[in-house]
């Protein structure tokens, strides 16, 4: 009987070596060759499932980009678990927040692979997304948590919760950004953005 390849795991193994090497030598450092040694693999077998380097760097970016928003995804989930599946508007807003300061080891790397790509934004747009997640979805649903945890604590509406939304948004990731090179360290960023959070639902 024949082997059954899994084609996705390979491809996933593969963006994993160009995550590890870019976050060890920056995007600079990543080529095919490199990226079938980090990998364990061989030159045919890379360009196999990638002709060229830049489809495999779009393709380790852009699953990047979807692990980040998992990561989102899943700590409003968790939220919601711990608090029996009712979790306040305002314990939902700011676990999604949070999952952008790097609360465990394989957020931090995503985080360090965001950095090491960012450079690249200004010549390739795709690049940018790793860094953007504040997309209308999550804008709009953030400003909904936003809206609701302010109605919750008796807060009078105010303003747009739009671009509160979105000012949330861009501060999570700097902080991030910030814990990622080690400008900061993960409480410090916690506590600047609770401060933050604060002064925008009280």
């Amino acid at each position: 009987m024949p082997k059954v390849v899994d084609h996705e795991a390979r491809r996933r193994h593969l963006a994993e070596a160009v995550w590890a090497l870019t976050v060890r030598d920056g995007l600079e450092g990543v080529t095919l060759r490199k990226v079938a040694a980090e990998a364990g693999v061989s030159m045919g077998q890379v360009q196999h499932y990638y002709g060229s380097m830049e489809k495999l760097v779009g393709d380790a970016v852009a699953r990047a980009v979807h692990a980040l928003n998992a990561k989102i995804e899943s700590s409003i989930q968790e939220a919601a678990a711990r608090a029996g599946g009712t979790a306040s508007a305002e314990t939902m807003l700011r676990s999604c927040l949070h999952a952008m300061l790097a609360r465990d080891e394989e957020s931090l790397r995503l985080l360090r692979l965001s950095v090491a790509v960012l450079g690249k934004a200004i010549s390739d747009p795709a690049m940018a997304g790793v860094l953007a997640p504040g997309d209308d979805e999550l804008l709009s649903f953030t400003a909904g948590f936003i809206t609701e945890a302010r109605a919750d604590r008796g807060t009078p509406a105010r303003g747009d919760a739009r671009l509160d939304a979105d000012i949330c948004w861009s501060l999570a990731v700097s902080l991030g950004v910030d814990i990622a090179i080690g400008h900061r360290t993960r409480d410090e960023a916690e506590r600047l953005l609770d401060y933050h959070l604060e002064n925008v639902l009280g």
